[in-house]
């Protein structure tokens, strides 16, 4: 236990937005003590509340190995790479003096905080166990993973499914309910440990972009984008961390090619040569200790007799600023995304800006559960998880674009933000600060 708090002090340390140094990479096995103590944590602080307020008695979560639910994959300890035969998650509210009762119908216990409660020997039927343990609780309602709108809480495969409401018998059939909220809440909710970790995981991603946008990664007029892309990969896997993506790297410059979403999101940049009066443009984004990043920053190669960026493409970037600011101070607990998207649209409209806003929650998953706010091609509002109200203490990508028209180019360009951010009873505040200037290929020394 010492050991695992002096991690946790080490991984909260020297938490800086103005730090320019790689933070310490846990080694696996520290990484994996991490990761336990986070999942127990959050089953104690976390899910209990989020029960009670869907008003959810038992959650049910049942995979076969190799076709996981994406719940399950948060919940297995940080050894368990995937599910082992079927995995049946019990997870029992005994009320607020007892706590979460946590069972695995399984060969064996799953962690620490799941306990096998099948002896195979004595009950061969898996799913008759499950219906002795059901009816052992008689719990009003039972919490299966559907969804129509979540793909995160849709992970209740029809096999599954069938075989369930045929072991447990129609009476407790007849009480089972979609989870999804709670498995939303699950999944979206950031726990106070996990905030301790989180601004130093967006940190790594910082610098290594930084280290990418560098003349450590950079020779113009060799360079490729195609080269750039696979520099982050290959210094992702030196760190030994992965991601979550292919990172893209993509060239507006003086040219007469205009921005393109399709080419942007859908397909992937051409093999560019990297010239001077470029700017760059990356979408990147890492997996550590189970959380996810995803950052978009803009870099400009300098000219022969240049030392900073031209002013045009400062003011587009401030434009950009403005549309974050705009968007983050209309984030209010309550407000549903679509609303929260229309506000900040008209707004930044009406302030003279030609905004694109797509932001999306970040946590367990890259494109995590929970509120959505607009897509690049559904700039109206999104049907379903658009609708769904914010929620404090929950993480979003702020991932957005601003139009700027650029006279000495001849055309509009994109300054294409995203930062990953926090929202609290204080608002929203960006977890490891937010990209506020174009950076410079080489770097300019600051003057003395």
């Amino acid at each position: 236990m010492k050991k695992l708090l002096f991690t946790l002090l080490l991984i909260g340390c020297a938490i800086s937005a103005n730090a320019q140094t790689m933070p310490h990479i846990l080694p696996m096995k520290e990484r994996a003590a991490v990761i336990d103590d986070m999942l127990k944590d959050r089953m104690e602080t976390v899910l209990p509340e989020i029960m009670r307020r869907e008003g959810l008695d038992m959650w049910l979560i049942i995979s076969r190995e190799y076709n996981e639910d994406p719940v399950i994959r948060t919940m297995l300890p940080a050894t368990w790479l995937n599910a082992r035969r079927r995995t049946i998650l019990v997870i029992y509210d005994r009320g607020p003096e007892e706590g979460l009762e946590t069972l695995a119908v399984a060969r064996y216990d799953v962690g620490e905080v799941f306990k096998k409660a099948w002896d195979k020997e004595k009950q061969p039927d898996q799913w008759a166990r499950l219906k002795e343990i059901i009816e052992e609780r008689d719990p009003k309602s039972i919490g299966i993973n559907q969804s129509e709108h979540w793909q995160h809480a849709d992970g209740m495969v029809l096999t599954d499914y069938q075989e369930l409401v045929e072991g447990i018998g129609k009476k407790y059939s007849d009480r089972l309910v979609s989870a999804e909220m709670v498995a939303v809440g699950w999944l979206e909710t950031r726990s106070p440990k996990e905030m301790v970790m989180y601004p130093q995981i967006v940190r790594i991603a910082h610098e290594i972009i930084a280290e990418g946008f560098s003349s450590k990664a950079i020779q113009p007029g060799v360079t490729t984008t195609e080269d750039l892309v696979w520099w982050f990969r290959e210094r992702i896997r030196e760190l030994k961390l992965v991601t979550w993506f292919h990172p893209s790297v993509s060239i507006q410059r003086a040219d007469p090619e205009s921005f393109d979403h399709l080419r942007t999101f859908d397909s992937r940049p051409g093999n560019n040569v990297i010239q001077p009066g470029d700017l760059l443009h990356v979408d990147f984004g890492i997996t550590y200790l189970r959380l996810n990043t995803d950052t978009q920053q803009h870099a400009y190669i300098l000219r022969p007799g240049e030392t900073e960026v031209p002013e045009y493409l400062k003011v587009a970037f401030d434009n950009g600023n403005r549309l974050q600011d705009i968007f983050t101070n209309n984030f209010k607990e309550g407000r549903t995304g679509n609303e929260v998207l229309a506000m900040s649209r008209k707004q930044a409209i009406d302030e003279g800006l030609k905004p694109s806003i797509y932001t999306h929650p970040i946590g367990y998953h890259g494109h995590a559960a929970g509120t959505t706010l607009g897509m690049w091609d559904s700039q109206g509002g999104v049907p379903g998880d658009g609708d769904y109200p914010l929620k404090l203490n929950t993480a979003y990508s702020i991932e957005l674009n601003n139009a700027t028209y650029i006279e000495e180019w001849g055309k509009e360009i994109r300054i294409m933000l995203e930062e990953d951010a926090f929202f609290d009873e204080s608002g929203v505040w960006y977890i490891d600060g937010r990209q506020r200037e174009i950076m410079t290929i080489p770097r300019v020394p600051a003057k003395q």
